[in-house]
């Protein structure tokens, strides 16, 4: 079953170019004070999930940093729903796969914020290979860094500026369960943050902090038109239940309930959000 019209972007791939725009919540997240005053960090966050969870925490009352690689027309309009949600937007473009990076974004949102109440580890790598012999092994090395160390030198740099009832929060993947062969560097990587979320929680747990992760399914993000082949695009989704791709704004409301006080007994955790497609 087609979902969405064949087309390739170059990676990491820009929201403008995409058939159709994915929904971030745009013009349906109402915010109900849920986050209010909280300082959070969220990387990826020009585009795909990391725009939604941005646009959600916004309206929910958080200031938000955003951080992103290089897609500055993305990440201003990321920053202009923040703003327009009567919030802090604060831009940081680089590199994660730099560790050196990663403390530049933890040490920004200390300077601009006073402390760190959410850290959002959300930005992601991925490339399409049918045999190991085509990864090259600077492509695993990257898709490690970026997707993996990443949340480590992140997490290390903000747990000093969390207090209790913090919340740290990695983006897995329902792939880290049912591994496709293609996305191998992927899938290790997004099975590794399931891993270091349930560690942290119990790691962190004395200093009041949470740690969990949401596992997606097949969303529509940048991501997938700069990163697969047409074909495997244009049916994207089709195979999970619900038999569609689902939208960006359909993960926010987790990462807000995760992000909230209201979640405060829920540390270790690892939601699904599939289309129907079970964790178990």
């Amino acid at each position: 079953m087609s979902q969405q019209p064949a087309q390739q972007q170059t990676p990491p791939g820009v929201t403008a170019e995409m058939t159709p725009r994915p929904d971030h919540g745009e013009d349906s997240y109402r915010g109900s004070g849920r986050l209010e005053g909280k300082a959070t960090v969220i990387t990826g966050a020009d585009s795909g999930i990391g725009r939604a969870v941005a646009i959600a925490f916004a309206r929910e009352g958080a200031d938000v940093l955003i951080s992103y690689l290089d897609e500055h027309e993305d990440a201003k309009e990321t920053a202009r729903w923040v703003e327009d949600a009567g919030r802090k937007a604060v831009l940081v473009p680089g590199d994660l796969a730099d560790p050196g990076h990663c403390r530049t974004v933890i040490a920004t949102a200390v300077e601009e914020f006073g402390r760190v109440d959410v850290l959002v580890n959300n930005a992601a790598f991925q490339m399409t290979h049918e045999s190991i012999e085509e990864i090259p092994d600077e492509e695993w090395d990257r898709t490690l860094a970026i997707n993996l160390s990443a949340f480590f030198h992140l997490t290390k740099a903000a747990v000093p500026h969390m207090g209790p009832g913090a919340s740290i929060i990695g983006t897995s993947s329902v792939n880290s369960d049912t591994p496709p062969p293609a996305l191998l560097p992927y899938n290790v990587t997004k099975a590794g943050i399931a891993n270091m979320a349930g560690s942290l929680a119990q790691m962190l747990a004395p200093k009041g902090i949470r740690a969990n992760s949401v596992a997606p399914g097949p969303i529509w993000t940048p991501l997938i038109p700069s990163t697969m082949p047409e074909k495997q695009v244009e049916s994207f989704g089709s195979e999970v239940p619900l038999a569609r791709a689902g939208q960006p704004a359909e993960l926010a409301p987790v990462y807000v309930m995760l992000a909230s006080d209201e979640a405060s007994y829920v540390s270790g955790a690892r939601i699904a959000v599939t289309g129907g497609k079970p964790i178990l």
